[in-house]
């Protein structure tokens, strides 16, 4: 079993940065990709952010040009820069991990974007 602990959420003013961490502990063998979901009230869960091992990357339509994910493999740790934050952005993120065919989720962690 893998687990997820992520952080870096918090409240933000239009146009602010965030940086999201997701470190993954436990029975890892390899894991690819990693990345973020969100969920906003009322909506759909939708990936946001995603990077394989090799450190290709990934990205939602409406986040590309403001956020950039990396990773450091030796720590099993994924990063998510979140610029120009819009109040559209504001949701739960949760961190993901795969092996294989499992699928592994943080806890989420809260971002708001509010004057």
């Amino acid at each position: 079993q893998v687990r997820l602990v992520e952080s870096g959420g918090g409240l933000v003013q239009p146009g602010g940065s965030l940086r999201l961490s997701c470190a993954a502990s436990g029975s890892i063998y390899r894991i690819n990709p990693m990345g973020w979901y969100r969920q906003a009230p009322g909506k759909e869960r939708e990936l946001v952010a995603s990077i394989n091992i090799g450190g290709s990357t990934n990205y939602a339509d409406s986040v590309k040009g403001r956020f950039t994910i990396s990773r450091d493999n030796a720590k099993n740790t994924a990063y998510l820069q979140m610029n120009s934050l819009k109040p559209e952005d504001t949701a739960v993120y949760y961190c993901y991990a795969r092996e294989g065919p499992y699928n592994f989720w943080g806890q989420g962690t809260q971002v708001t974007v509010s004057s």
